[in-house]
C-alpha cells in the first residue's frame, strides 16, 4: 500500500503540538496539504504510549505520508533532570513500538526525526534515537538529524536555551545562565526546519539511502553570543554560570551538509531570536 505524496495530500504529524510540530503543521496547511493532527498535548486520547490505539491506526491508514516527530523531549534542563529515569525512557520505547509497529503494518511513507545527539552514546536521550534509527531504516523510512531547532514553545517545563533566556528577560530583566555559556551549538530557526522538512517529504524516494540528511545551518554559536544577542534586543542582564555542560558535555558533532545541495536555510540567528521575542511578547499580552 505505498502511497504516493505527489498525487496526494494526506499528511500525518506525529507531535503536531510540540515546538517543530505545530510549526510544522501551519506551514504544510498554509501549502495546501490536508494535515491530520495527533498529539497528547491537545488531547489526552491522542497518547502514541497507548495500545492498541485505533484513533492511531486510522489515521496511519488515512495517510499518505507521515512526520515521527513525537518524543517525550525538552531542552537541556529537562534532559538533565528526566533522561535517566524509567519513566523517560519507558514512554520513548513505547512510542516508538507502537507507531513503527503500524507504520509497518499499513507500509506508509514516513520521516523520523532524530537528533545530532544520537551518536552521544553516554546519553539515554540518544540512544532512544540511535534506536529510533535503526528501526526506521529497517523499514525504509528516512532518518533526519535536528541539530538544536529553535522556535517558539508554549511548554515551559520543555523549554529549550532559547526560549528559556527569553522568557527570563521578559520576566526579570535577568538571563540566568546555568553554564559558563562557553559551549557551542549549531542553532537553526523552526522555520527553516518546516521547509527542509517538505523537501525532504517530495523527495522521499529520489534521495540515495545512503545521503544523511542533518538539518542544519553548519554553523556554531557559543551560548554565551546567544544571550548577548537577547540581552541587546531586551536591555537584560546575563548571570553566568558557573558549571560545565552536563548533557552534552560539551560534544561537538560535526554536521553532514550533503543536504544543502537541496535545501539552505534563511534565517540569520538575531532574525530567529527576534521572531521568539515577538511571538513570545504576543502571548504575555494576551
Amino acid at each position: 500500500m505505498n502511497r504516493n505524496v505527489t498525487t496526494s495530500k494526506n499528511v500525518l504529524v506525529l507531535g503536531s503540538a510540540g515546538q517543530i510540530g505545530s510549526a510544522l503543521t501551519r506551514f504544510l496547511k498554509q501549502q495546501g496539504f490536508n494535515v491530520l493532527e495527533f498529539d497528547i498535548a491537545s488531547n489526552p486520547a491522542e497518547d502514541l504510549r497507548v495500545w492498541p490505539n485505533k484513533l492511531l491506526e486510522d489515521l496511519i491508514q488515512d495517510s499518505n505520508y507521515v512526520f515521527f516527530l513525537a518524543f517525550d523531549v525538552g531542552g537541556s534542563h529537562y534532559l538533565e533532570k528526566y533522561q535517566d529515569t524509567f519513566e523517560f525512557t519507558n514512554n520513548n520505547l513505547r512510542i516508538m513500538s507502537n507507531t513503527f509497529t503500524l507504520l509497518n503494518k499499513y507500509k506508509i511513507p514516513f520521516l523520523f526525526a532524530s537528533s545530532q545527539m544520537a551518536s552521544m552514546s553516554y546519553s539515554n536521550y540518544g540512544i532512544l534515537k540511535q534506536i529510533g534509527e535503526r528501526m526506521t531504516s529497517a523499514l525504509g523510512g528516512r532518518v533526519v538529524h535536528f541539530w538544536n531547532v529553535y522556535g517558539y514553545e508554549s511548554d515551559t517545563t520543555k523549554y529549550h536555551v532559547i526560549s528559556d533566556f527569553v522568557a527570563g528577560a521578559l520576566r526579570d530583566n535577568v538571563i540566568k545562565m546555568r553554564t559558563t555559556g562557553e559551549e557551542s551549538r549549531d542553532f537553526l530557526y523552526v522555520d527553516d526546519c518546516c521547509e527542509a522538512l517538505k523537501v525532504v517529504m517530495e523527495n522521499h524516494e529520489s534521495f540515495s539511502r545512503e545521503m544523511k540528511i542533518h538539518i542544519t545551518t553548519g554553523k556554531f554559536s557559543r551560548i554565551r553570543e546567544v544571550s548577548e544577542i537577547i540581552a541587546n534586543e531586551l536591555g537584560a542582564t546575563i548571570l553566568f554560570g558557573d558549571k560545565t555542560d552536563s548533557v552534552q558535555r560539551d560534544a561537538k558533532n560535526i554536521p553532514d551538509l550533503a543536504f544543502h545541495q537541496y535545501w539552505r536555510p534563511k534565517t540569520t540567528l538575531k532574525e530567529g531570536i527576534q521572531a521568539i521575542i515577538r511571538d513570545m511578547k504576543n502571548e504575555r499580552n494576551q
